[in-house]
């Protein structure tokens, strides 16, 4: 099945590139495949780079479960400095400097204290959660007063590695200090680099962030579609020049769909996945229970056929029940 006829069903990985952010992407590889029914798992920032897992067709249905795994990221953070966005993207904050900068050692020791496991953080007002309706992000940036709640995220990793005194574009002295953390899907890594430097009494903001997996979607993958990024001016209906920047796909359109992780591939790197007869996939399809049992959600696939069936979950002591159903392998 070629891209052309719209019958694409499965999950791409892209290296997204800096500059540009997620909705350009799904842009991008809705162009490519000629289709609309297009999204992706899990927002990166402009200023971020690597993996977007991208679902076409009735992939698209995955994306839910798959934004809910892990994530590993490699980070820079820089000391001694705190922006508005707690990233290279926000504005410098002014701010006395009431400790001096911390040595690598130090910082290792607070993060095996105080930044493992369970712990509470709250994102920056410059995210994407929703008050009331509207994206923090848009009220902050209108001038609103935003304040969110902190809520639980989990730290499983967390490696603090190389550090390298430097000085910022400004002439303040900083450290800029690598780390990788993997973590619960809703964690900022901005907001740890933050903590962080609240914690030193320093300041502090990520210069670079790259996710690296999630879950078992790997920056490495053998399918990845790596990108870039294409500026272009215009003038606007003010007259004023604009710059717009916009993803491009560094793979020819006509080779794209040799990218594609196919629906039974992406089930199986997505989730636990059981077996099932042809007679239990048709009640399944029709949205009856059937006999099993299943640890969290779970795909259900004819092994015989590789034709994938429904997402489920345990009904009751005996039953799984479907959530999500697609159409039968043509």
């Amino acid at each position: 099945m070629g891209a052309q006829d719209g019958t694409l069903n499965g999950l791409f990985v892209v290296d997204k590139p800096q500059g540009v952010t997620s909705h350009d992407i799904v842009g991008a590889v809705r162009a490519a495949v000629h289709m609309r029914r297009v999204g992706h798992a899990g927002t990166l920032d402009p200023m971020a780079t690597g993996v977007l897992v991208v679902g076409v067709g009735n992939a698209t249905r995955l994306l839910n479960v798959i934004v809910d795994h892990t994530k590993t990221y490699a980070a820079t953070i820089r000391f001694g400095q705190r922006t508005t966005t707690d990233d290279a993207d926000g504005a410098l904050v002014d701010m006395p400097r009431a400790a001096a900068l911390p040595d690598v050692g130090m910082i290792r020791d607070v993060v095996s204290q105080k930044f493992h496991g369970t712990i509470e953080q709250v994102p920056n007002a410059y995210s994407a959660i929703k008050v009331h309706g509207r994206r923090a992000y848009d009220l902050a940036r209108a001038g609103e007063h935003v304040e969110l709640e902190a809520r639980p995220v989990t730290i499983s990793r967390f490696d603090v590695g190389d550090a390298r005194p430097a000085a910022a574009a400004n002439g303040d002295a900083v450290l800029d200090v690598d780390v990788t953390v993997t973590c619960s899907a809703g964690t900022y890594i901005r907001a740890l680099a933050r903590d962080l430097g609240e914690d030193f009494g320093c300041g502090a903001h990520l210069t670079q962030l790259r996710r690296l997996a999630v879950g078992d979607f790997t920056v490495d993958d053998p399918h990845v579609v790596t990108a870039h990024t294409k500026t272009r001016e215009y003038t606007n209906r003010d007259g004023e020049r604009v710059t717009r920047a916009r993803a491009v796909l560094d793979v020819p359109a006509d080779d794209v769909a040799a990218h594609l992780i196919p629906m039974v591939d992406a089930v199986r790197e997505a989730m636990p996945t059981i077996a099932v007869s042809r007679d239990e996939a048709r009640d399944l399809r029709y949205g009856r229970w059937i006999a099993g049992h299943v640890d969290g959600t779970s795909a259900a696939v004819v092994e015989d056929d590789g034709d994938v069936v429904a997402i489920v979950e345990q009904a009751n002591g005996k039953t799984i029940r479907p959530t999500a159903v697609f159409p039968a392998a043509r």
